[in-house]
């Protein structure tokens, strides 16, 4: 396994470049690859199924993406400080995946895009991490030796990476956002393969 999932939902696209950034770090490192994959939206009403396949982005994700993964990337645009409802809803639904341990020992890290600089970032990341806690992954920051996180003006935190977009989501995603968002694809990656070669 050296596949790296990167998992996450979008609605108006920075979380999702995010996730493209992490994926370029994830494959700088030799032998591992990024497995790009979305969920889907949800709505409290259903008026018309999803398509099988998202119109533009990355495919939808199953279960056995998580299986298959050597280590995990999840993503969000921050809700109230809270992950979204439709990343809310697939992790909901890998109760099989628990009691199977299939993350177990895989390890992971987490991403959000917010609107305002004080917009739940932090707080995203942190809940977004508990129920990979739950799952028994192993959850990897951002250190301060990456000389991004104490010069950036805009978003990354210790945490994982993240990206502010501004109030009308109209902020191009900085220099330092992009090299701390492939810091932590290279970091997963790197630790994956790690524990990949352990007896």
């Amino acid at each position: 396994m050296n596949d790296i999932l990167v998992l996450y939902y979008s609605r108006n696209g920075h979380t999702a470049q995010l996730a493209r950034l992490i994926a370029r770090g994830v494959e700088e490192v030799p032998g591992m690859r990024a497995r790009l994959r979305q969920v889907p939206p949800v709505a409290p009403v259903t008026e018309r199924a999803q398509p099988p396949e998202p119109e533009d982005g990355a495919p939808y994700a199953s279960t056995a993406d998580l299986a298959e993964c050597a280590g995990l990337a999840l993503g969000s645009p921050t809700r109230f400080g809270n992950m979204a409802a439709p990343l809310k809803h697939f992790i909901d639904g890998t109760g099989a995946e628990w009691a199977s341990g299939a993350l177990a020992g895989k390890p992971a890290v987490v991403f959000t895009s917010t609107g305002t600089m004080h917009g739940g970032q932090e707080s995203t990341l942190l809940t977004m991490a508990l129920p990979l806690l739950h799952h028994g992954m192993l959850l990897l920051g951002l250190p301060f030796t990456e000389p991004a996180l104490n010069a950036t003006q805009s978003g990354g935190t210790p945490y994982g990476a993240s990206h502010v977009a501004g109030a009308r989501g109209d902020n191009a995603i900085s220099e330092h956002e992009r090299e701390l968002a492939r810091a932590l694809g290279r970091r997963l990656a790197g630790i994956a393969l790690k524990l990949a070669v352990q007896p």
